[in-house]
């Protein structure tokens, strides 16, 4: 199931959060060989999960982590503005606007979570008043992000082949709820049920985003 938890929340839900860096030491520092740090847990954390985030984690029946993408407004600090700029004719700041990053999914996940994450991203985009995700993505995510149903406009890229690396900005209407949602498996009922549970419905969502 899909779960949506704030960064300092992640202690309440200790084995999700601990698998989830744990999964993205894997795939990020062992399988890709990206230059991140990885502490004497094995987690793979940065300073941008030290800014409260909310991630989109889907839960495994064990309780452990499957896949998760991270979520900060472009208001404030964000990876693509700090470390990516040269990508970007100027700063992606807009409220309007989140950054996502950390696309992450454990070794031997399903499909359908790939397709499962970008509808928890898509609930973000319609029950928050977001009009688009920006986010860094290399040149395997193409891939993926068609198989989905969900291929962001390209902003900027550097690189070639397998080294290329590209800004992309997401936006997310019914249709493509919908052809997410079935690569998904996932009804759209379903999904609207999930982000309910983690922010208790429209009332409460009103109320966060009106604070």
């Amino acid at each position: 199931m899909l779960k949506y938890i704030y960064g300092d929340a992640l202690k309440s839900h200790r084995k999700l959060g601990e698998s989830m860096f744990r999964d993205r030491a894997a795939q990020f520092k062992d399988r890709l060989k990206w230059d991140v740090s990885v502490n004497a847990q094995g987690f793979e954390r940065d300073e941008y999960d030290d800014l409260n985030p909310l991630y989109v984690i889907w839960q495994r029946p064990d309780g452990t982590h499957g896949g998760s993408m991270r979520f900060l407004p472009t208001t404030g600090r964000t990876m693509v503005n700090e470390h990516f700029a040269g990508l970007l004719t100027g700063p992606i700041c807009s409220p309007l606007i989140w950054e996502c990053t950390r696309f992450c999914l454990t070794q031997g996940a399903e499909a359908t979570i790939a397709a499962a994450l970008m509808l928890g991203g898509g609930e973000l985009m319609q029950n928050f008043g977001i009009a688009h995700f920006a986010g860094v993505f290399d040149a395997r995510m193409v891939r993926i992000y068609r198989m989905t149903g969900s291929s962001p406009e390209i902003l900027g890229s550097d690189g070639e082949g397998l080294g290329k690396i590209s800004v992309g900005l997401w936006s997310f209407d019914k249709k493509a709820q919908g052809v997410v949602a079935a690569r998904a498996g996932i009804s759209p009922l379903q999904s609207r049920d999930w982000f309910d549970q983690s922010f208790g419905g429209y009332e409460a969502v009103k109320a966060l985003n009106t604070a």
